[in-house]
Formats: C-alpha cells, structure tokens, sequence
C-alpha cells in the first residue's frame, strides 16, 4: 500500500517551546491514525501543517492534493443552505448538486438539503461538515476533535457513521483525540505525542467491532493513559 502522509524532521516551535521537533512519521493510503497526546503537545499544530494552514520551520511533510478537515466547530456558512455547504468547494452546476445530495445520503441528512444550518442540532451540522469534506473524495481526511462538542450518545453515533464512511470511501485519515477509548475504536494505529515526536506508535491488534469490554481493549487503554501520564 503505498503512502499518503510522508513526515520527516518536523519542526515547529512558539517562542522558545519545540512544539515538534524532527517528527517523523508515515500514514498508509486507506489508513486509520489517531493521534493523541496531552494539551499543547501539537496534535494540532501537525494537523494544521498537513492541511496546508500553517508550516513547519524546518522538515518536510508531504501529503495528497485531495485533503480536507473536519474541525471541533461544523464551521457551516449560517447564509448558505445545507446542500450549498456541502458542496461549496466544488463548481456550481447539476453534478454538484448530485454529488452534494448523495453525500447528505450517506449521513443520513437528504431531507434536509434545503434546511439552514441553524435550524440543525449539533450532531447534524457535524454530520454536515462530515459530508462536506467527503464530497471531494479526498486522498487524505483530517480530523481535529470533531466529536468532542458532542453528548456521549450523539458521539457514538457519531465514531460509528465515521467508521462506516471512512470503510467505504478509504481515505487515509488523521484523527486527533482526547479520548483514548475513541482513538481504540476507530483507528488502525495510534500515536501519542509527546516532547515534540511520538512516544507510542503502534498498530492496533484487536479485531473489530471493538468493545469496550474487551480485555486487549482495557489493556490498550491502560497503556495509552499511562502514556498520557495517567495512572490507575
């Protein structure tokens, strides 16, 4: 399988803190990988460097041409109808709107193509920003903590639709969580930042559906807190 994300020798730094520091690290086409690690470890700031929003003062990353986010916030344009927010990036015409309504289908929002996006709950705006990334069909889908607004239902819910689409559609994804039981459920790797590079990267062995209850689940998540420097 060849690669999608190749980083080598990342750097980032804010005033005199190494927020990464000669960070290497490859994402496999159709692969799943989350990224956790504590607060200002630069989940972020990685993700935001993949996705073009900002660079690195030294290193390289090289990613796919077809890349989209899916933030915290839905990030909809309140003026635009959902159907037009899905398929804002893409040129105007009948095509559009086919591919714009078959995305809505597949997160479960074809009847509310012509809704505002006030009108939606916050799981259905983000299903909404889920469809709009999805659209493009990226090469590379980058996900930073687009559940962590969510009620723990809605969030399930969520991981769930997540795990479906990204089956289908085989993009290589990045996710960046807080939530370990997340990253377990979803990913096929998990990294864990730490001191500016990964302090953990490895592929997760347990097949799927995953439980919770799952002995190899709790044993996985012990260590990753442990890593995360939380103990039992």
């Amino acid at each position: 399988m060849s690669t999608a994300v190749h980083v080598r020798g990342l750097r980032r730094t804010f005033g005199e803190r190494h927020v990464l520091d000669g960070l290497d690290l490859d994402v496999r086409r159709g692969e799943f990988l989350a990224l956790l690690g504590a607060s200002g470890t630069g989940k972020t700031t990685l993700l935001r460097i993949l996705a073009g929003l900002d660079r690195p003062d030294d290193g390289t990353a090289l990613v796919p041409p077809r890349r989209t986010v899916v933030f915290q916030e839905p990030r909809l344009v309140p003026s635009k109808r959902v159907l037009a927010n899905v398929t804002v990036a893409l040129p105007r015409g009948e095509a559009a709107r086919t591919l714009g309504l078959a995305a809505l289908d597949e997160v479960g929002l074809s009847r509310h193509a012509d809704a505002w996006p006030g009108t939606l709950s916050g799981g259905e705006a983000q299903r909404v920003a889920l469809a709009r990334a999805l659209v493009r069909e990226p090469e590379l889908l980058l996900l930073d903590e687009p559940f962590a607004a969510l009620d723990a239902l809605t969030r399930l819910r969520m991981q769930d639709l997540v795990n479906e689409l990204c089956t289908k559609h085989r993009p290589a994804v990045v996710l960046v969580t807080h939530d370990v039981d997340e990253a377990i459920r979803l990913a096929d790797r998990v990294a864990v930042l730490r001191d500016g590079g990964l302090a953990r990267d490895e592929h997760i062995a347990i097949d799927r559906p995953r439980d919770s209850a799952d002995p190899a689940f709790a044993r996985l998540r012990t260590t990753l807190l442990a890593d995360l420097g939380v103990t039992r």
